[in-house]
């Protein structure tokens, strides 16, 4: 966070964010397809597993809605990642480093899966709507 801070003060928020949102969107997509990879093509029980990861020592409450080998929809009722940036008074940089990261793993499971969410708690809404879903062909 001091490297992003930083970054913000000499080059400006908007250029500062693009040049770390590109970083790590490289980063993310590699681990994307190295997940994918290393744990199947069912979208439902492949995503579900990684955020069981996520959610270790109850980072991530999580309420299922529907899991199949081509769908995973869910909701993230607490983070306790949005508290911890809400608590250091950077929920800005929560979104940039943790939520953003969300659509490039995405893209890393392949050309055919794809997230679809709306609303997070890191930006103010009462919960995360995650939806993956395998693309029609």
């Amino acid at each position: 966070m001091p490297l992003v801070k930083a970054l913000r003060a000499e080059l400006g928020e908007e250029r500062a964010n693009a040049i770390v949102r590109k970083a790590l969107a490289d980063l993310y997509r590699k681990v994307g397809e190295k997940w994918w990879r290393e744990h199947g093509d069912d979208v439902g029980a492949t995503v579900a597993l990684a955020f069981d990861g996520f959610a270790a020592a109850d980072a991530l409450d999580r309420e299922d809605i529907r899991k199949t080998p081509d769908h995973f929809d869910f909701n993230i009722k607490k983070c306790r990642y949005a508290e911890f940036f809400k608590q250091i008074g950077a929920p800005e940089l929560g979104f940039l480093l943790v939520c953003s990261a969300d659509f490039h793993m995405a893209e890393g499971f392949g050309a055919d899966v794809q997230l679809t969410r709306i609303q997070t708690i890191m930006q103010g809404a009462s919960h995360c709507d995650f939806r993956y879903s395998r693309k029609e062909p």
